[in-house]
Parts: structure tokens; C-alpha cells; sequence
């Protein structure tokens, strides 16, 4: 079974020790996620090197309601490192 892309990014972040940082930063950045999408999309070939097959991830976050809600609720929980 495939871990939910969110849960996946939470636990990369929380292993990272970034979990409450990026959670401070998306709660941030909420009212302006959907320019965000759309700056990821443009700068996507410069970005995908650096993140992989993560950015997909990223960019899913960015531009669904759910997966956003997802990923706060997956940040906020405490799980396995």
C-alpha cells in the first residue's frame, strides 16, 4: 500500500526536524498557496533537481484543498520520525 503523498512530505520534514517550521510557514503562506502553485509550475525545471520525485508531492499540496489539509493535519500530528 502507497503512503498518502502528504504523510510522506510530513515524514520527511518531521525526520528533518523541520516539521514545526514548515507548519508555521504553510499556515504563513495559506492565502497565497495558489500563487505559490503557480510559481512552483514556472520554476519547476530549476526546482526538480533539487527535490526529485518529491516535488510532485509539493506541487499536489499546492493545488489541492485536501492534500493542503492533509499535510497540516500530518504536520501537526506526532508521529514516527
Amino acid at each position: 500500500m502507497r503512503v498518502d503523498p502528504s504523510q510522506e512530505l510530513a515524514n520527511v520534514l518531521r525526520r528533518r526536524g523541520l516539521a514545526a517550521p514548515a507548519r508555521l510557514l504553510l499556515d504563513a503562506h495559506a492565502p497565497v498557496r495558489p500563487l505559490l502553485a503557480h510559481a512552483l509550475t514556472l520554476l519547476s525545471p530549476a526546482v526538480r533537481p533539487l527535490l526529485g520525485a518529491r516535488l510532485d508531492a509539493v506541487e499536489a499540496a499546492l493545488t489541492d484543498d485536501q492534500r493542503w489539509a492533509r499535510l497540516l493535519e500530518a504536520l501537526a500530528d506526532e508521529g514516527p520520525a
